[in-house]
Parts: C-alpha cells; sequence; structure tokens
C-alpha cells in the first residue's frame, strides 16, 4: 500500500518534472516590485535564483501587512526567563523598525555593509534584523553565549563594520555580562569595527571607548533627521550571513540572499509548519542560529501570524515554564528540538497536567533526530495523540527544511524516527562514498542533486571553499553533500542515524550514534545518551556511552545491567558497549546538538577543541571525571 496519498504523490510530481516551474509558482505566492527574468542561473557549483527579481525581505514582512489592513494584528510576543513580556502589534513593530533603520543610516551604515549583533532573543535584536535587511546592509548575527575569540573570528571575517551588543543576558537566573567579551573580542590588531552600540538592559557598570562606543539611546536619537525607507534590492543581493554550526574549524558563513531565502522559508513555512495568519507560532530556539532567523523571525512574520521569541532557558524557573507560555498566549504551534523534548523528560508528565495545551495544532522538531521514545512521550504522553508531533531536517546552509512531513499540505502517516519524506523541488538522494546511489534501507550520505532556493550559493570571502566543502566531496558527481549518514525505505522516508563522520565501526559493522542512543532512550530511566566509538584491539572499536537519568533514578550496577540488557535487546549483539558512564549533563552546543567530538577527545584524553559553542563547559570536566572514575575502577578490579 502506498502510504503516500494522492496529494501528495501529484504535489512531488510537479516538483520532479519541472523544478524551475515549481519554484516560480512558490515565489509568485510573494509580493515582488519586479517580476525575474531567469528562475535559475545554475553555474557548477555556483547558482543565482530569479534573476533580475527586485524585492525586500523586511518589507515584505511588514510594510505589505499594514498596508493590507493587518497593522493591529499582534507580530511579535518578547518573554524572557525573569518574567517580562513585550507585545507588539505589526504597525508597532514597522514602526521600531522604522525607527532603527534611520539610525543605522545616521551611524553611517549603507547598502552591502555588514553589521554583527551579538545579543540576546530581546525585541531590539529583532528590530536590528530586520532594519538592516530593511536599508540593504548585510546581519551577521553571532549567538551571545559564543567567547570573545569566536566572536572576533565572525567579525573579522565578515568585515563588519559595527557590533551591536547588550551589556547583559540572562541564563537560569544567572546574570552573563556581554560587553566585555565585546572589548575583548576586538582587541585584536586589525579589527575593522568602526562602532559598538550597547543596549543597557542591567545596573552594572559598562565601560565605553570614547569615539567607537554608544549606548542603544545615543544610536537610536542620531537617526532622526534620517530616512527610514526600505531599498529595492536584486533577488541574488545578500540580506544575511551566519556561521555553521560546526566547531571543528575556522567558521564558516553561509550567505542568504532576500530573493531564494525568502521563497524558500515562506514555501516551507506553509508545506511544512502550515503557518497562517492566525497563527500563534513559538520556536524555542535562539535569533543566533539559522532556526531563529527563519522561524522565529522571517517566515512566521512573511506569514502574517504571532511570533513568540523567548529569552532563557526553557526550564528555568521551572519545570512549568513551556507550558505555562502555551497556555498564556494561545500558543497553536512550536518548533522546538529534540534535545529541549528530552530535557522535558527529565521532569516527567507532573508539570503538563497543570496547564491547559488544548490550543496547540502540531509540533514541530529539529536539529538533531527526534528519538522514537522522545516523540512517544511527547506523542501520547503529553498531547494524548491528539496532534501530530512531526519531525524534519535541514541545516544552516539550507535555510529551511530539505526533509519532513508536509503537513500544511497533506498531512502523512508518522513513523517515529525518520524526519519524513524529501520536499519536493529538492532531489535529495542517499550515495555511497563512491557515488553509488543506493537503494531502500541501505546506509549512505543524503545529497542533493540540483539547488534549490533555499540552498546557500556561497561562503562569504571564502568561494573556493564552497565548491570543495560542498560540491566537489564524492568524486566525479556533482552533488551537494550534507554530511549526514542516512538511508531511504521503500516509501521514501528518510531515517538519519548521525554524522557521516561520527558513525561508529564494530568489526565489519558500521552503526549510527543515533541508533544506538536511541537504544538507550528505550529504557524508561534515561533521558538522555551521547555515545561515541573508541578504540578496540579485537574489534576496532566498541560504544563508549554517557548517561543522563531522569528524576527520581539513582545510578546503581543494578541499572547499568538493566539498561545495557535493554541496549542488546534492541541492537542485538552487533552493538557492543564498552563502558556506560552516568553524567548530570551532556556537552552540548547551545542549539542543542550534542558534542560527540567532545566525548570522543574525553575517552582519549586528547585535548577537545573548540568548544566556544557549548552550553555548559561543566559538562566536559564531568564527563572527564566519570571517566576517569571508571578507569580507576577497572584497574581496581582482581585479575583474572
Amino acid at each position: 500500500m502506498d502510504v503516500i496519498n494522492p496529494i501528495v504523490r501529484s504535489w512531488l510530481r510537479e516538483g520532479e518534472e519541472d523544478p524551475d516551474r515549481f519554484w516560480a509558482q512558490a515565489a509568485e505566492q510573494l509580493p515582488w516590485f519586479r517580476h525575474w527574468d531567469q528562475v535559475l542561473d545554475w553555474q557548477p557549483p555556483t547558482f543565482r535564483w530569479f534573476v533580475g527579481g527586485q524585492t525586500n525581505l523586511s518589507y515584505n514582512c511588514l510594510d505589505v501587512h499594514v498596508e493590507r489592513g493587518w497593522g493591529g494584528h499582534a507580530a511579535l510576543i518578547a518573554e524572557n526567563e525573569r518574567g517580562e513580556r513585550r507585545v507588539y502589534t505589526y504597525a508597532q513593530l514597522l514602526y521600531e523598525v522604522k525607527r532603527a533603520a534611520a539610525a543605522l543610516r545616521g551611524l553611517g551604515i549603507d547598502k552591502g555593509d555588514r553589521v554583527a549583533i551579538y545579543m540576546p532573543t530581546c525585541p531590539e535584536a529583532i528590530i536590528l534584523m530586520l532594519a538592516l535587511t530593511r536599508i540593504g546592509a548585510i546581519h551577521l548575527v553571532v549567538f551571545a553565549g559564543f567567547g570573545a575569540g569566536a566572536l572576533g573570528d565572525r567579525i573579522r571575517l565578515a568585515a563588519a563594520k559595527a557590533v551591536f551588543a547588550a551589556d547583559a543576558t540572562w541564563r537560569k537566573g544567572k546574570e552573563v555580562p556581554l560587553k566585555g567579551i565585546v572589548d575583548e573580542a576586538l582587541e585584536t590588531g586589525g579589527s575593522p569595527v568602526e562602532h559598538v552600540v550597547v543596549l543597557r538592559r542591567s545596573g552594572a557598570e559598562v565601560p565605553l571607548q570614547a569615539g567607537r562606543d554608544l549606548w542603544w539611546e545615543e544610536f537610536l536619537a542620531g537617526g532622526r533627521d534620517q530616512d527610514d525607507g526600505h531599498v529595492v534590492l536584486e533577488s541574488n543581493e545578500p540580506a544575511f550571513i551566519l556561521a555553521t554550526s560546526g566547531t571543528t574549524a575556522r567558521p564558516k558563513l553561509a550567505v542568504h540572499t532576500h530573493g531564494g531565502y525568502q521563497v524558500h522559508i515562506h514555501a516551507t513555512g506553509d508545506w511544512v509548519f502550515g503557518l497562517k495568519q492566525q497563527d500563534v507560532w513559538w520556536s524555542t530556539s535562539d535569533i543566533g542560529w539559522i532556526v531563529g532567523h527563519s522561524y522565529i523571525v522571517y517566515a512566521p512574520l512573511l506569514a502574517g501570524c504571532t511570533t513568540i521569541a523567548y529569552e532563557g532557558a526553557i526550564d528555568y524557573p521551572d519545570a512549568e515554564t513551556p507550558y505555562r507560555i502555551i497556555e498564556q498566549n494561545q500558543v497553536s504551534g512550536i518548533f522546538t528540538s529534540p534535545t529541549a523534548v528530552r530535557l522535558l523528560m527529565r521532569y516527567g508528565l507532573e508539570p503538563t497536567r497543570r496547564h491547559d495545551l488544548g490550543s496547540v495544532e502540531r509540533v514541530v522538531c529539529a536539529g538533531e533526530v527526534l528519538n522514537p521514545p522522545a516523540w512517544e512521550w511527547l506523542q501520547k504522553g503529553v498531547f494524548g495523540d491528539r496532534i501530530p508531533v512531526l519531525d524534519h531536517m535541514w541545516q544552516t546552509e539550507t535555510s529551511g527544511p530539505m526533509v519532513g512531513n508536509p503537513y500544511g499540505i497533506s498531512l502523512l502517516p508518522i513513523k517515529p524516527g525518520s524526519s519524513g519524506i524529501v520536499l519536493p523541488g529538492i532531489q535529495g538522494a542517499v550515495m555511497s562514498p563512491e557515488g553509488e546511489e543506493l537503494g531502500p534501507g541501505e546506509k549512505g550520505i543524503f545529497v542533493v542533486k540540483r539547488p534549490f532556493p533555499g540552498l546557500t550559493a556561497s561562503l562569504w570571502a571564502e568561494p573556493e571553499r564552497y565548491g570543495r566543502d560542498y560540491w566537489q566531496r564524492i568524486p566525479g558527481k556533482l552533488v551537494y553533500f550534507t554530511g549526514d549518514a542516512a538511508a531511504m525505505d521503500e516509501d521514501g522516508y528518510v531515517w538519519f542515524s548521525g554524522r557521516a563522520d561520527e558513525i561508529i565501526k564494530i568489526a565489519a559493522h558500521r552503526i549510527g550514534t543515533i541508533e544506538v542512543e536511541t537504544a538507550f532512550l528505550r529504557h524508561p530511566a534515561v533521558a538522555e545518551a551521547g555515545v561515541t566509538g573508541r578504540p578496540d584491539e579485537v574489534r576496532g572499536e566498541v560504544i563508549s556511552a554517557f548517561v543522563v537519568l531522569r528524576q527520581g533514578s539513582q545510578p546503581s550496577e543494578a541499572l547499568k545491567r538493566e539498561i545495557l540488557e535493554t541496549v542488546r535487546r534492541e541492537l542485538g549483539p552487533v552493538a557492543v558497549i564498552g563502558e556506560l558512564n552516568f553524567v548530570n549533563m551532556l556537552p552540548k552546543t547551545r542549539s542543542g546538538k550534542i558534542m560527540r567530538r567532545v566525548l570522543k577527545a574525553v575517552i582519549l584524553a586528547k585535548d577537545p577543541g573548540d568548544i566556544s559553542t557549548i552550553e555548559d563547559e561543566g559538562s566536559v570536566e564531568e564527563a572527564r571525571e566519570a571517566w576517569q572514575q571508571m578507569q580507576r575502577e577497572l584497574a581496581a578490579q582482581p585479575s583474572r
């Protein structure tokens, strides 16, 4: 039986038979100042979409809705872990964006200039993003948890003319100063920065450098006599640049454009998320990541709905925080990460029972694979099978989803653990490292055989690196290399099993980290698991596991044996576990991805390298202590 219904089957066929026409129809759903001359100009490895078309991303997010008479509709609800709340209508948000646009011009910022934003997910940061795209300048948002080294690298690579920073942010009740990090980042010689604008949020004393630094209020005052209008931009002019989420090498700055980016996130906002004007939409991410750009800011505003921006830890001041936000704001759609789901699992279902979640119509997840146990907890435990809980897959480089379940078109059967089907107009496949296209169930690398509008066409200042890193990885094949290991089943559903370089090789078998971690989550006491391969003289590699338990469960040898038995039952004897370490937290990026390379560095007693994206550096030391304690215990055992 074909699980792809006729509506979706016809939709997929349209994207396959004439992708240029398919994407042109998607682009027609948006306003344009001038129609394009050519849908796609592909000069491998780079390309241009909607060539000659004229648009402005910010204008379509705000001005269009106000002109249509929607100015009184709520555009942005900003909340934070300290209980503060601000609401902006479309008309109010447009007013603030125009003020900031004029102030940017007063500061000397013009079309094409790069501006770094080192701020938390607060209204002023979102206003700045929209103001910069309004005037044709290019924003570079740097997550307000990065250290001076990471911030400085990004500023220099982008040659940013100005930096906007908050003096502080808050994380789990702790004030995190930011201005000092900016000063340190700019100490290195050759800094291109001419201005630093500081948003005052705390009462702490903040030193300002004369001639360079000014307060936010002074910045706004400088725009009183300046033009606040939008710039008409060709489709392929950059809207923003953003560092990819990898942390093992010098950052790569993906470039996203006013035209192609806008078309892709607007289309997938409709197809995958079902965004509509009546929605109160909450993406629990941070604006420092591509999710925050696409699905906190731009796609919801293009759709004319209400978007929620939350600053802080999702479980602070208590585990009821997310459910309280849902109830108070009557949230209808949620985008969150599997990491957040597993975090909330640790607190159990009791916090969910104290709030009315009846407004929620759908939940979508991305960031890592939504393991079946986490899906079951959310789908059945929290929402009682009343709504769909969906997974999907994409990257910083792709703007929005490549693989997903088309909720907005026609919901397909959910296969827990799969990210869904390859979306139309995106010619995805699973290939071997040698370039052979693989059949159902065969594991390989997920690739894309043709550009689509949301795909970055370049890396800022590094055009040669773009081709080398993405389009020339498989000899003799011109394909976009995602780096993600996957298999596709007979129905066309894609099953991701982790990064290709994280596959564990045990004897003659290859097993994905996601598969192993999912098996650990099958035990009811396990909230999270991170695994990596450890060298073994006999088998090549064995599995080293780090496990976080749910509240109420305590580490013990008996529990360890139970968990290992669960894994063996799920995966069979091929999954050889070298050791299991209990920890209170896993090393994860602030975007929610488990840093498995850090776990590998711990067990190999190596330097973990760049950990500037890590959520809590204490997680590394805890993992190291757990590993060393296990080694001491093994050494103390009598030899047989």
